[in-house]
């Protein structure tokens, strides 16, 4: 609604019928010959100039910008083209001061001065009508300010008979501040006609919608800048002779002030449709630079120079890398020629992801044969930058032991789309790894490196095959890389019970019942706490209740349970990445079943012995095999203990029963079709949204 009533109101502005038959005679003025006109020079002089008088006109004293205005004149000594610019210059400035001493019509004045520039651009008109005031202006005030102190001056000003300003200041104050505010809202438009001007031609032309709605305003903004500068001499000419007559200057100054306002709403559209040109313009850059990045990957590298850069920062004028065990800054060179991993995140990446990855990276720094940098790329939105969100940034920043970028914002637009769209970052981090060539390696290795760490070195998809194939459903697949005291059991043959849940309740019967089988049966039991994914909090307090109760082993942090989950998750996408499906594959059907156990409000057990021995069931199913100890147990002799335990869980199975499934959506790679691993049907789909604030 807004956005609609400030577009009636342009329309308004720059469709009256006065400024539609005026736009018909400015344009019949205009005539370029394709000449051009460098005027940026001659906008630092104007500059310069009017800040000078405006201070003198203000202030009544010599401005202390003085040094800065003779360095300014230094710098533009040898700008040549003034040289050529100075007779038009000079023939409009005459035209203002003869015509605008005896007051006329300020329209037909300004339509002289379109036809006398006839053959420049817009731009240039308004810049050249802006020096020919600067000249009258300035010239002006010299006089008047150096009347007081030099006897030449002080005889210009009484051939003229100039007002003593000092003497006149309060009268004069309403007129020199509608002056100043017209002169200033002039300059303005003229800014930005200049600036369309400006605008890269390669990425905006004249008949794109931004472009052309402005190209259709110009030329009345520049016609309203002639004839606001045609008022301004005309002010400056009527206080010639004024030396001895009272001063009334409030009709005068309210006309300005209204010329000031019709000018200033000009240049508020001009600045909306300017906003709209370098939107218009940064999204052809970005895509531009997007559909490069593009290439270069499908390109060839002698080395990684070329891809880090358009990845992290293109220019050499600062190192754009803070270096973690030091926190100095760092250059790309760094990573030359080397294995980069990439880690993409935004501000919410876990300590506990952060603690892993620093064990591997410390590792990787001390073994020649997997060494690997690795950078982290924050991907965080601008519009909800703040000084929490950058004390957060520090606070992880301050966590690494590896690179980092130094401002999240050197990140071009560009890039994060490739990352968002090419390398499916959304929410979850992800960890992209580059050969010594700037290669892709993968698009996402974090999965393999929850697995089997710095073992899948250099990550590439053929390296995670080749560990799948060397992998069987195992305990020690399960565990590995948490807690070697579990693999030590292993490697001891004991029976080994992994379980998980919430149900307190549950855990304390299935966990006694456990333990008084394992005395019935006589043989050794050990029991290990697994918990439940995605519930840290939660876990915390778990981990405080075992402590109390001591039901049974646990890990005492809650890194270990998270990593375990981690791991499975990582599991399950690594399998669908590679096309396995429950069906083909007996690891990911056995995946699938764990992380569907976890997604139930019960508990569940895996029970295991050796390499290659497991059985799970659902925490009721497994609870009640335990109690029926006493029917299967003369089947341990003959098929050992857990095989026979297996035998009697298969042997409660119902055809009835309900198991969820629940993955990250934001991990990438949701697969269309799920089975179930209990049964083999396939798995609706259901939308799930969460927000857990723990």
């Amino acid at each position: 609604m807004a956005n609609k009533m400030q577009q009636k109101r342009e329309r308004r502005l720059f469709s009256t019928s006065d400024d539609s038959a005026m736009m018909k005679q400015v344009q019949v003025t205009h005539a370029p010959d394709g000449r051009e006109v460098d005027v940026k020079p001659i906008i630092q002089i104007l500059d310069e100039i009017f800040i000078q008088v405006i201070a003198r006109s203000v202030e009544g004293h010599h401005d202390k910008r003085e040094q800065a205005m003779l360095e300014t004149a230094a710098a533009l000594a040898e700008f040549d083209m003034l040289d050529s610019l100075a007779f038009i210059i000079q023939k409009i400035s005459c035209e203002l001061s003869c015509k605008c001493s005896g007051g006329g019509d300020a329209h037909a004045s300004t339509m002289v001065l379109l036809n006398y520039l006839s053959n420049y651009s817009w731009h240039a008109k308004v810049v050249l009508t802006l020096a020919a005031f600067a000249v009258i202006f300035g010239e002006f005030w010299l006089v008047v300010q150096m009347s007081a102190e030099n006897t030449l001056a002080k005889s210009v000003a009484l051939l003229k008979q100039l007002p003593d300003i000092v003497e006149n200041s309060t009268s004069l104050r309403p007129q020199f501040d509608a002056l100043n505010k017209l002169v200033k809202a002039a300059l303005d438009v003229t800014m930005y006609i200049v600036e369309f001007k400006e605008l890269p031609s390669e990425y905006i032309s004249e008949d794109t919608p931004p472009m052309s709605v402005a190209s259709t305003h110009i030329p009345i903004a520049a016609y309203w800048v002639i004839r606001s500068i045609v008022a301004c001499a005309y002010q400056v000419s009527s206080l010639i002779g004024m030396r001895n007559e009272s001063i009334s200057s409030a009709t005068e100054a309210w006309e300005l002030t209204s010329l000031a306002h019709k000018v200033s709403s000009i240049y508020e559209h001009l600045k909306n449709q300017l906003a709209q040109c370098y939107i218009y313009i940064d999204d052809k850059r970005h895509t531009e630079a997007f559909h490069n990045l593009i290439r270069l990957f499908e390109s060839i590298h002698i080395d990684n120079m070329k891809i880090l850069k358009a990845l992290i920062y293109a220019k050499d004028d600062l190192p754009p890398l803070i270096q973690g065990t030091r926190k100095s800054r760092a250059s790309l060179e760094v990573l030359r020629r080397k294995n980069v991993l990439l880690l993409i995140s935004d501000l919410d990446l876990s300590q506990e992801e952060i603690m892993i990855l620093d064990n591997l990276y410390k590792d990787a720094q001390s073994r020649s044969e997997t060494h690997y940098e690795m950078v982290w790329i924050p991907i965080v939105d601008k519009s909800t930058w703040n000084d929490v969100n950058r004390q957060k940034f520090e606070y992880l920043q301050s966590l690494m032991a590896w690179y980092s970028v130094h401002d999240p914002f050197i990140i071009e637009p560009s890039v994060v789309k490739y990352i968002k769209e090419v390398w499916n970052f959304t929410k979850k981090a992800i960890v992209v790894a580059l050969d010594p060539q700037g290669k892709l390696s993968s698009p996402n290795a974090l999965h393999m490196i929850w697995i089997w760490g710095n073992l899948a070195f250099p990550f590439t998809s053929e390296k995670e095959e080749s560990l799948w194939k060397q992998e069987l459903w195992s305990l020690e697949l399960l565990v590995d890389g948490i807690d070697p005291m579990v693999l030590e059991w292993m490697a001891e043959g004991k029976f080994i019970c992994l379980y998980g849940g919430e149900d307190l309740e549950w855990i304390q019967t299935f966990t006694t019942t456990a333990m008084n089988v394992a005395k019935s049966g006589r043989f050794e039991l050990e029991m290990v706490y697994v918990g439940k994914s995605n519930a840290k909090e939660r876990m915390q307090k778990m981990i405080n209740t075992f402590a109390t109760k001591k039901f049974s082993y646990y890990w005492p942090n809650v890194t270990s349970i998270w990593f375990f989950w981690a791991r499975l998750e990582s599991m399950l996408y690594s399998k669908l990445q590679h096309g396995s499906t429950v069906e083909n594959d007996q690891i990911m059907s056995e995946i699938m079943t764990v992380l569907s156990f976890d997604g139930s409000d019960q508990g569940w057990a895996i029970f295991c012995r050796g390499t290659t021995e497991m059985a799970r069931a659902k925490g009721d199913t497994a609870l009640t095999s335990l109690r029926d100890f006493d029917k299967w147990k003369v089947n341990i002799e003959k098929d050992g203990l857990v095989p026979a335990l297996k035998d009697y869980l298969n042997s409660l199975h119902t055809p009835n029963h309900c198991n969820r499934l629940i993955l990250p959506g934001s991990t990438g790679g949701i697969p269309q079709r799920v089975v179930c691993a209990e049964c083999g049907r396939q798995m609706e789909k259901y939308f799930m949204y969460r927000c857990c604030v723990e």
